[in-house]
């Protein structure tokens, strides 16, 4: 009896006069090609729920000047780590995920407070954070003007930053810790994905933390640096400061003040 070894790839009949006739080998199918996965913009990926997991977080002191004193607050923000896919290769980059400030800080119903947290914490699971932030820096009320932050101008004038109510106040020192985390520029602006991502595996390797303003501007060199928008003169027009050439002119109780040095034409 004859043994077969190998396994039969093909059959042939030939005579015993004739000669073997060889069996041609088998046609292998092609491999198919590996999937391509499509880019995820980990900027824009929702985050459902808050992750039952201990949270990166940061807490600051904020001091806001109103029409009856100075007050301190609390602003806590926490971040969490979101992985997607840019140009076909995985990145990671740190987002906020939620915002919280204790109740009874401020002159506002404390209902509203929580109300308006909240509504940060979802917008920064859902991914539009930066828009609803610069949303709340319009948001205005009728006891005048607050200050909360300065703003050096270059040329040796560094004056407080006047803000149409405390909810914009709180709104633009939650875009200072975001801008402080590398999250977003100076101007309030969201930092590219490239340079988040970049920023995030120096951090996850523990290298030298680099400073993301510049990393900004290298990856556009045509971007200005916030120095030289600074620095930049500006021209005094009719909807411009006097004293400090801001452009953030509002009437306020029937005078026309400047939001960004407090300038008052009925002062």
């Amino acid at each position: 009896m004859l043994k077969i070894a190998k396994k039969i790839t093909g059959v042939a009949l030939v005579k015993a006069d004739e000669p073997p006739v060889p069996v041609p080998a088998p046609t292998l199918a092609p491999a198919p090609p590996a999937p391509v996965l499509p880019d995820e913009n980990p900027l824009f990926v929702r985050v459902e729920n808050r992750p039952d997991e201990a949270l990166n977080a940061v807490i600051e002191k904020v001091t806001l000047g109103t029409q009856v004193g100075k007050k301190k607050i609390y602003v806590a923000v926490s971040f969490l780590e979101i992985k997607g896919r840019l140009n076909g290769q995985a990145i990671a980059i740190e987002r906020p995920i939620e915002i919280f400030l204790p109740a009874g800080q401020t002159d506002e119903d404390g209902q509203w407070i929580v109300a308006t947290m909240r509504s940060l914490s979802l917008a920064a699971r859902g991914g539009y954070l930066t828009r609803a932030l610069q949303d709340l820096r319009q948001v205005p009320w009728t006891k005048g003007p607050v200050r909360c932050g300065e703003k050096d101008w270059g040329n040796g004038k560094v004056v407080p930053i006047q803000h149409p109510s405390e909810v914009a106040a709180i709104a633009y020192a939650i875009q200072r810790i975001l801008c402080n985390r590398g999250f977003l520029d100076a101007d309030g602006n969201q930092v590219p994905l490239e340079v988040l991502a970049r920023h995030h595996a120096r951090q996850a390797s523990d290298e030298t933390r680099s400073d993301p303003e510049q990393e900004l501007v290298a990856a556009n060199p045509s971007t200005p640096s916030i120095e030289a928008v600074l620095e930049k003169p500006v021209a005094a027009g009719k909807n411009t400061c006097p004293q400090c050439g801001g452009s953030n002119i509002r009437r306020i109780d029937g005078c026309d003040t400047c939001t960004e040095c407090g300038h008052s034409k009925c002062a």
